[in-house]
């Protein structure tokens, strides 16, 4: 997923409470208020590689661009899969530049349970570039190997207050998402959009991150902190 917080320091303290969270074949705990849904009930699912849900489209040819400042971020749906601990995942690419110059490839690994609508993230593999040469693969995680699980990337039926893991990745990534609304008015370049998903975004291995986003229903993302979509539609693909 986007750079902005997947890229995060190792927080020791936290070593002992990641050692014990559910396996995520089990069935889900009991819900309480404060707790953030890491089972996503997968045993369960028929897992498909293209689909879609109200506010993500998982479908080969579907392209978002986004910008805000310098920087320009490109989302596409390839017609390309992956098969990670079993399931046959969609690629999705994201391509971020700042001033022109390319600043982060990262291949993201979803499938869309056929019965909740959910969208799942199994992995991505990250690439992270300065003046044009790579510079680290940091933020690269796969689900099924180092205790690392699928996240949630988006829910099927989203509620406001739903709190749930986007990505697991003991010490790489504990990425989460928290519905705030379902009824928020995004202006972007690309056009005023109504009944927008709004999301905030936190860490749990880095307390100071927090950004949000916005889903527009049958789009996508149209808002990433500063950035605004300003294209979306069909495009060539790989």
């Amino acid at each position: 997923m986007h750079m902005t917080l997947h890229r995060t320091a190792w927080a020791t303290a936290l070593l002992g409470a990641l050692a014990v969270l559910p396996g995520w074949a089990k069935e889900p705990p009991a819900a309480t208020a404060a707790a953030w849904q890491d089972d996503f009930g997968l045993a369960t699912c028929k897992l498909n590689s293209s689909g879609r849900n109200p506010y993500f489209v998982l479908e080969p040819g579907h392209q978002l661009v986004l910008e805000g400042g310098a920087v320009r971020m490109q989302i596409t749906v390839l017609d390309q899969t992956k098969v990670i601990n079993g399931v046959t995942t969609r690629i999705v690419e994201e391509r971020e530049w700042e001033k022109g110059q390319l600043l982060e490839v990262s291949r993201n690994y979803y499938a869309i349970c056929e019965q909740s609508g959910d969208v799942l993230h199994f992995g991505e593999d990250v690439e992270v570039y300065k003046n044009g040469q790579l510079q680290t693969s940091e933020g690269t995680w796969l689900a099924g190997s180092n205790g690392n699980r699928p996240g949630l990337v988006l829910p099927g039926n989203p509620r406001p207050g739903q709190r749930y893991y986007q990505e697991i990745a003991p010490g790489v990534t504990l990425n989460r998402g928290e519905v705030l609304s379902l009824n928020e008015t995004c202006k972007t370049p690309a056009g005023t959009f109504s009944r927008c998903m709004k999301i905030r975004g936190t860490s749990g291995m880095d307390s100071k991150k927090l950004e949000y986003k916005f889903y527009a229903p049958e789009i996508g993302l149209v808002r990433d902190a500063k950035l605004r979509l300003v294209q979306h539609g069909p495009s060539k693909i790989p």
